[in-house]
Parts: structure tokens; sequence; C-alpha cells
């Protein structure tokens, strides 16, 4: 019974609890890039997000993204979160960092 009225409050209130970070898992290398794969965790299931860093002059220049995709395995979203990483380095190349903002999202 708790269930039910845990899903009728979350009605109520706006939804369901917010979402957490799945834990952080290695970086790859891409081009001389580095690439960390921070799924979220939304219930039951995982939304791709991540992270690409470039080092220039002694600072660490970084770039968020957070894409629709939710996998039921935590382990996919990691694996699709560094394709995804791939094919937004291969599209942007030099423009991915151009305008030396130290944080953005892509």
């Amino acid at each position: 019974m708790p269930s039910i009225f845990s899903k009728l409050l979350s009605v109520f209130s706006g939804g369901s609890a917010p979402a957490a970070p799945a834990k952080e898992r290695e970086p790859r290398e891409h081009e001389g890039l580095r690439v960390f794969a921070t799924p979220i965790r939304e219930g039951s299931q995982f939304r791709l997000a991540g992270r690409i860093e470039k080092d220039v002059d002694g600072e660490t220049l970084r770039r968020d993204f957070i894409r629709a995709d939710i996998f039921t395995s935590e382990d996919d979203a990691v694996e699709f979160t560094f394709r995804k990483a791939e094919q937004i380095i291969q599209q942007n190349r030099a423009s991915l960092f151009a305008d030396a903002v130290k944080t953005g999202n892509v």
C-alpha cells in the first residue's frame, strides 16, 4: 500500500524525487580530449550524460552534455555516453572549445 500513496503524493507534489548522478567511471581519451561518462539515475533507469575536458595553458576547459536517451542498464548508458561524446567531438572539432570559456554545455 505505501507505494500507491507514494505515487499519489508524487502526482500532487510535482513528480518523483530529483535525478541523482550514478557513479562516475574512468575517463576515456578521444582525439586528445578526456571523456567522462556521468549517467544520471532516474528511478530504475539511467539518462545519458557526460562531460568532455581539455587542458589549455594549465587550465581545464569543460563541456557538459545531457541527452534524452534513457537506458535500463547503467553499463549501456556509460557505453552510449562515450559514443555520443565521440560524435560530439567529431562534429564540433576545434569549435568545441574555441570560445575558451572554462565551462559550458554542448
